[in-house]
C-alpha cells in the first residue's frame, strides 16, 4: 500500500506541475493577446478558470497525502497520545465522509447533469471539466483511508508534526561554541562574534 501511495504521489505531483505550467502559459497568452496584439483571446479566460479549479482540487489532494493542511490542534496537542490518536481517527473519518459524499457522489451527479453542456470557446463539455471533482475526491478518500489505517495501528502519530517540532529536531536553541561543537574537534577555541577582538575577548 505504501509503494502504491508513493507512485500515486509522484504522478499527482507531476500532474500539478503540468497544470500550473499550463495555467501560466494560458494567462500569459491572454495578457499578450489583449495588451500587445490588441485582439483579446476568446478562450483563454475560460481555460484559465478551469485550469485553476483543477490545480486547486488536485493540489488539495496532494497535500492530504502528507497531512499538510492547516489544523487548529492547540487543545488536541495538550492531550495525551491516546486522545491524540482518537482525534486523528475522527479527523480522517470526517475527511473520508466529505470526500465520499460531497466530492465523489456529488461530483458524479454534477458530471451526469452537465455532460452534454458545451464550454464556450473550448472543445470540451462542462461535465468533462467536472470530472476533477470525483477524481480528486477518490484520491482524498484513498489518502484518508491510508492515514486512518496507519493511525489506528500506531504506525503514524494521531496529529501531524508541526513546523516547530520539525525544526526543533534539527536545530539547537543554545548555540555552541567551537570547543563544544563535535563537528569541529577539540582545541579550536571559542567562536568570537563579528568585530570582536580575539585578544580582548568579548
Amino acid at each position: 500500500m505504501s509503494a502504491f501511495k508513493k507512485v500515486l504521489d509522484t504522478l499527482l505531483a507531476w500532474l500539478c506541475i503540468a497544470l500550473f505550467a499550463a495555467l501560466v502559459l494560458v494567462v500569459t497568452w491572454q495578457v499578450l493577446s489583449r495588451q500587445v496584439l490588441g485582439a483579446p483571446s476568446t478562450w483563454s479566460s475560460t481555460a484559465a478558470q478551469y485550469l485553476f479549479v483543477w490545480l486547486s482540487l488536485f493540489g488539495t489532494a496532494y497535500v492530504f497525502s502528507e497531512r499538510g493542511h492547516i489544523a487548529v490542534d492547540f487543545v488536541a496537542r495538550k492531550a495525551g497520545p491516546r486522545a491524540q490518536r482518537v482525534v486523528g481517527v475522527l479527523t480522517q473519518l470526517v475527511i473520508l465522509s466529505f470526500a465520499g459524499f460531497v466530492l465523489v457522489w456529488g461530483g458524479l451527479r454534477g458530471v451526469g447533469l452537465t455532460w452534454s453542456q458545451n464550454v464556450s470557446g473550448l472543445p470540451v463539455t462542462v461535465g468533462q471539466m467536472y470530472l476533477a471533482l470525483p477524481v480528486s475526491g477518490a484520491l482524498i478518500a484513498f489518502y484518508a483511508l491510508y492515514h486512518l489505517y496507519k493511525i489506528a495501528v500506531g504506525r503514524e502519530a494521531g496529529l501531524p508534526i508541526n513546523e516547530d517540532e520539525e525544526i526543533g529536531r534539527h536545530t539547537s536553541a543554545v548555540p555552541l561554541i567551537a570547543s563544544e561543537d563535535p563537528r569541529l574537534g577539540p582545541g579550536t577555541g571559542p567562536v568570537t562574534g563579528p568585530g570582536t577582538d580575539p585578544e580582548k575577548g568579548r
